[in-house]
């Protein structure tokens, strides 16, 4: 699978890479051409056309809640939820190591020192809760993050509950609180 991403293509350069077989997009709206009325770069293209599934980090500082809203409004059904977490995701704000380059996680961004945002802290099922803090349903969100990714892997095996499957997934609540982490595990009914 292709995946357009961190580039600064036109909306035609994206378009012509759309129609050779692109089929999403990285990270939509970061380390991307800025979208303007006459030339809505890779990001106009992506969620203007529904055989591109767009990703988005959705953890609050790589997008501001009403961009995720509008993502979510132009691309439901065709929008995945993606982490792009660092090895200090769920550890609280600290310093640490990236490779070679020291990380600064503060109030949940991770940063370089130069201030530039370096991966994120993010959990999925943080990724989800705050798809539906901005009123996204919770089946969608979940979707968002299962089914629309799998599709993207072209993976029928996974990102769904279905007799036979393997099942790798955690039970939440209404509130995307986990309670328990099944792994490994065959679904053999779905209730």
């Amino acid at each position: 699978m292709v995946s357009a991403g961190h580039s600064h293509a036109t909306a035609t350069q994206a378009n012509a890479a759309f129609d050779r077989g692109v089929r999403t997009v990285t990270h939509l709206f970061n380390a991307m051409r800025r979208f303007t009325p006459r030339d809505p770069g890779i990001v106009g293209a992506a969620l203007g056309r529904s055989d591109v599934v767009v990703q988005i980090i959705n953890d609050h500082h790589h997008l501001a809640p009403d961009t995720v809203r509008m993502a979510w409004q132009a691309a439901a059904g065709r929008l995945a939820l993606v982490t792009d977490a660092v090895a200090a995701a769920g550890l609280g704000d600290g310093t640490f190591r990236l490779g070679e380059r020291e990380i600064v996680v503060a109030d949940g961004a991770v940063r370089r020192a130069d201030g530039t945002l370096a991966g994120s802290a993010l959990t999925m099922p943080d990724a989800v809760r705050n798809l539906v803090t901005i009123g996204v349903p919770l089946a969608p969100a979940i979707e968002a993050a299962t089914a629309v990714p799998a599709r993207v892997l072209g993976r029928d095996d996974l990102g769904q509950l279905q007799p036979g499957l393997r099942a790798d997934l955690i039970v939440i609540d209404e509130d995307v609180t986990v309670h328990r982490v099944v792994r490994g595990e065959t679904v053999t009914e779905v209730a």
